[in-house]
């Protein structure tokens, strides 16, 4: 068991198993010293965001099998990095964030008002 926490200050929550994600594919957006990019914000994919991305040189539609990694599909959650999320936030195309299984680590590059905003876990 790990003592990752989330932004919420909880126990880190899976993001997401099918498909696998994760910068070490664990199903956590946990993160380290060889994460540069931060991978730490559990998002839900929309077409305009996989679209915005893809635009900005960042194809994560495109299966790349021997990499393991299936394609994004609209519906999918996946870990971003901390700072494509904040740059799809300021460009009006951030997808929906699941702060239980957001790292805290994400509120070094984003503020938890901000993923507040776009929760899809909160009540």
């Amino acid at each position: 068991m790990n003592n990752h926490k989330n932004v919420l200050g909880e126990p880190l929550e899976i993001c997401s198993r099918e498909p696998v994600t994760g910068f070490t594919r664990s199903g956590e957006c946990e993160t380290g010293p060889q994460d540069p990019g931060s991978h730490t914000v559990c998002a839900r994919m929309t077409r305009e965001f996989l679209e915005l991305s893809l635009a900005r040189g960042n194809d994560l539609v495109t299966p790349q099998p021997e990499y393991g990694f299936p394609g994004l599909k609209p519906g999918d959650r996946w870990c971003l990095c901390a700072a494509r999320w904040q740059e799809a936030l300021e460009a009006g195309a951030a997808p929906r964030v699941a702060l239980r299984a957001t790292h805290e680590r994400a509120l070094e590059v984003v503020s938890l008002a901000d993923l507040k905003s776009h929760a899809l876990d909160l009540s």
